[in-house]
């Protein structure tokens, strides 16, 4: 990490130099840019000039992180890890949750070799392109009364996304994030704890800054990045991820109590499919309708045959009409 430290400003840096810098030899330079490489990073070297990342590198930084955070949330930060490499940022706060850890406590990651999404999916990423976090909170009442969780999650995201610059945001039910259609960042919400009692929530948010092409290729899915978007909206990840985490820390607090009913007019507003014919899989067999919103529960509201009927999340997957291209 210290080479990267360096290389992180974007400038060239002669091998002598970075050795004279990290006090190594010039063929431990050259090893240690191997590895950089081999996570994905892309490292120029050219003769006579040395090694650089085209167009730098920000890297998670606590403080800049924090400074993203208003005063009124930022003492409900109890604890804050940033990791260079990590299987999960949800797996490590579990693991946190299960040995008694407080609300609070965020895991922010550069990459993850086991990032994952709903119904086992792998969330890709390269080394720092991404925003990888997860945030974990303590409930006195049990899973049962966090129905609508991650949806709310999602209006912490689009609210986050907001204050970076980004217009435009959608939510498709129960966990994505999409932009002109296309997936943006997803919502992961794991739990543990008694069934009926206090119970620990752990929120994962992954979302796209720049995806590099290796990357991309590997997604089965129309997507998109922020770069996409406009490359402008690529910088300030530091910022970006305080927002998110601040937003988060804004609404999680009391949602046993709340629960979704006071967000449900603003969740509808962002809704992606609203007012649309989709197709629901994953219940055995698809059930078709036109999708109306949410319900105060959380609940997608489809219409059939003239009724509304209530479908609850759980491995549900919902689909366009008449695109069968899951998104």
């Amino acid at each position: 990490m210290a080479l990267l430290r360096v290389l992180a400003d974007g400038r060239f840096h002669s091998g002598a130099e970075l050795g004279r810098t990290l006090g190594i030899t010039r063929s431990a330079v050259w090893k240690q840019v191997g590895k950089l490489e081999a996570l994905g990073l892309d490292i120029h070297a050219v003769r006579g000039r040395g090694y650089r990342i085209p167009g730098g590198l920000e890297l998670l930084d606590s403080d800049a992180i924090r400074a993203a955070i208003r005063d009124d949330c930022l003492p409900r930060l109890r604890d804050l890890q940033i990791q260079a490499l990590i299987d999960s940022t949800n797996s490590r706060l579990m693991s946190l949750a299960r040995g008694g850890g407080p609300s609070g406590c965020a895991c922010l990651a550069e990459m993850q070799t086991g990032g994952r999404g709903r119904r086992g999916r792998t969330w890709f990423g390269n080394f720092g392109a991404n925003l990888f976090l997860s945030l974990l909170w303590r409930y006195n009442s049990g899973p049962s009364a966090l129905t609508g969780l991650s949806l709310l999650a999602g209006i912490a995201c689009v609210r986050a996304l907001t204050d970076h610059g980004v217009q435009g945001v959608r939510l498709k039910w129960p966990n994505d994030l999409l932009w002109d259609g296309r997936k943006l960042g997803g919502i992961l919400v794991e739990m543990t704890g008694e069934s009926a009692g206090p119970c620990a929530v752990v929120v994962g948010v992954g979302l796209n800054l720049r995806l590099a092409e290796n990357a991309a290729a590997t997604i089965d899915q129309p997507w998109t990045d922020l770069k996409t978007i406009d490359p402008a909206l690529a910088q300030g990840r530091n910022r970006l991820a305080g927002r998110v985490l601040h937003h988060l820390l804004d609404l999680l607090p009391g949602f046993d109590a709340r629960g979704l009913a006071p967000y449900q007019e603003e969740w509808n507003r962002h809704d992606a499919y609203a007012d649309r014919a989709v197709v629901l899989r994953g219940a055995g067999e698809d059930v078709a309708g036109v999708a109306r919103g949410i319900d105060p529960g959380g609940a997608l509201l489809l219409e059939r045959q003239g009724r509304l009927q209530a479908m609850f999340g759980g491995e549900l997957s919902l689909r366009p009409v008449p695109d069968t291209t899951e998104l």
